[in-house]
């Protein structure tokens, strides 16, 4: 994810954020609390395609939806705690990631990350549950894998994510 902000004199301050599957967003905070939040075309970064107004009391709380802290369900409870440490994540093949046009023997999740891929929803929205060692990764595949977190968050740096020059 990549995050810029600037200051805007006499409104407020911006942040414009690029997600990792490419989604742009911008948002304003106004000096008077009001939060402008903006989503673009992910075709054209520079055309908005919708915008929302919060107050400081909505956008507080949205924060907290967003954080978790308002709600954690019942089930994501019990499921944390019969798994302890297992996390399954979900993570787009980047523009540019190391990975593209590689196998998935080629990233050596298990035996570098101690990660499993599990699944694989391509671009097309074709899924491969379990895919094999041979499989294919092309940009925009959407990897589901399971393993610990600090094995899952060094593949997706190292083998998902875009370099940048």
């Amino acid at each position: 994810m990549r995050v810029r902000e600037a200051q805007l004199p006499g409104i407020g301050h911006k942040v414009e954020i690029i997600t990792r599957n490419c989604d742009k967003i911008s948002i304003i905070i106004h000096h008077d609390g009001r939060r402008e939040l903006y989503y673009f075309d992910e075709n054209d970064h520079e055309e908005c395609v919708a915008s929302v107004q919060f107050d400081d009391a909505e956008a507080r709380q949205i924060s907290a939806i967003l954080g978790g802290m308002a709600y954690k369900p019942k089930e994501l409870e019990r499921v944390e705690a019969a798994l302890d440490d297992l996390i399954i994540e979900w993570c787009k093949a980047e523009t540019g990631a190391p990975a593209i046009h590689h196998t998935i023997g080629d990233l050596d999740a298990r035996q570098e990350y101690h990660v499993t891929v599990i699944a694989i929803i391509k671009k097309n929205q074709d899924k491969q549950l379990n895919p094999g060692s041979e499989t294919v990764i092309d940009e925009g595949d959407t990897l589901v894998m399971s393993g610990d977190g600090n094995g899952l968050k060094r593949l997706i740096r190292e083998k998902l994510t875009a370099i940048e020059a």
